[in-house]
């Protein structure tokens, strides 16, 4: 009998717990251990394929945080890295060879882009960056040796949203893969696999674990893709640490209470910026002013804790503004429980030089805002409080 599909919710608690068995810990093990024991050499030779082999191999800790990720995407499987960067270049070269070809966003996280800009082409392999949301362009960019459309949605930091069933048509029609980032997004407020992305990419630092205090990375799709990557992982050896993935399945278990309290946190944070006069642009996919609100709406159940904004004024306006919030952290990374702010420029996109930022839309006067599980009443009275007092700044100045 097929068992029953369960909620987001579910899945984050109990997605990778075997519910018919008893007399067990509630909590997961934490199999701190590099290696195992057998009792001989067959039994050495079965284990070589387990999670009780050598814990860059796998690990039981890791599996269970692997396996709640797979149900949550509603995918086959799932693998976990030691970084958000560990896991998508891993699954690139896994899957790619010499001579192949990727079609890449252009507004995408920066460290992705050194990669695929500097990296790979030392090996061989070329990208070429496209309008996030230009499909044509998608299309006009494809050649006999493409092998990848690398996406994600929402973007970093400008929120624009792909629209999963155009990017998925275009890959079948051509017989590419797609690997999507999808932190931003959280498999709560998106499922992109359901629309037919192969493979769904988090940096788990964010919203999985959810607390700031641990690095990590994770690929979800389909068995035979991710057992490709397993091996190039192996290799490699950027396997997580079984302490650290407890941490993360520990941080699992609260995603969906976490993630519904900062859409909501979020959408407010927006709506209250939207209205203000210091305030010249926001990006949040849930504002109906969004380029791509019907496209978000559709296929997302939430807007995601993550808004950005732009002020009217100058690079060091925005500087001055983040630095007036007390509430919001200054601080790189996202997807805490606490609240953070960062200036693009200066952070995820420091790397990208500054007419590539330009071509993205990636300005100085841009502040991203991670909002966290504080009242949402406080955190736009920290806001206020930082916007006027950068206000009667510019006026001291102008006069």
């Amino acid at each position: 009998m097929k068992r029953k599909s369960h909620h987001s919710e579910t899945k984050a608690v109990r997605g990778a717990v075997d519910l018919r068995k008893k007399n067990g810990p509630l909590a997961t093990p934490i199999y701190q251990t590099s290696t195992f024991q057998v009792a001989d050499n067959e039994e050495q030779l079965r284990a070589t394929s387990t999670d009780h082999y050598y814990t860059r191999y796998g690990n039981p800790t890791n599996t269970v945080a692997e396996q709640t990720v797979a149900e949550l995407e509603g995918v086959e499987a799932a693998l976990t890295f030691a970084s958000g960067m560990g896991a998508i270049t891993t699954t690139i070269l896994a899957l790619l060879k010499a001579g192949d070809h990727i079609v890449a966003q252009r507004d995408i996280y920066g460290g992705v882009t050194k990669f695929l800009s500097q990296w790979l082409p030392k090996m061989g392999i070329e990208t070429t960056f496209v309008d996030t949301t230009d499909y044509e362009q998608h299309a006009r960019a494809i050649r006999p040796n493409t092998r990848l459309l690398h996406l994600e949605s929402p973007t970093n930091p400008i929120l624009r949203v792909v629209d999963f069933k155009k990017v998925a048509a275009l890959a079948k029609q051509h017989g590419l893969l797609t690997l999507i980032d999808a932190t931003f997004g959280t498999p709560v407020n998106q499922r992109p696999a359901e629309y037919g992305i192969d493979l769904v990419m988090h940096s788990g630092t964010k919203y999985l674990a959810g607390h700031s205090d641990l690095i990590c990375g994770v690929v979800a799709g389909r068995a035979d893709l991710i057992n490709k990557i397993h091996d190039t992982r192996t290799t490699l050896g950027n396997c997580m640490d079984p302490h650290a993935s407890w941490v993360l399945v520990r941080g699992l278990k609260t995603l969906a209470v976490r993630v519904a309290r900062q859409n909501e946190n979020a959408q407010r944070v927006a709506e209250f910026l939207s209205e203000h006069g210091k305030v010249r642009r926001v990006h949040y996919p849930f504002l109906k002013g969004h380029p791509q609100y019907a496209v978000a709406r559709e296929q997302m159940i939430g807007g995601g804790g993550v808004v950005s904004f732009e002020i009217e004024g100058t690079g060091e306006d925005a500087r001055r503004v983040s630095e007036a919030l007390s509430l919001f952290t200054l601080a790189p990374s996202l997807g805490g429980v606490e609240s953070l702010v960062s200036i693009p420029v200066l952070t995820s996109h420091l790397m990208i030089a500054p007419e590539e930022r330009q071509k993205m839309g990636v300005t100085e006067q841009m502040i991203r805002l991670s909002v966290g599980l504080e009242n949402a009443d406080d955190l736009i009275a920290d806001l206020e409080h930082a916007l006027e007092a950068v206000a009667v700044a510019q006026h001291v100045q102008v006069g």
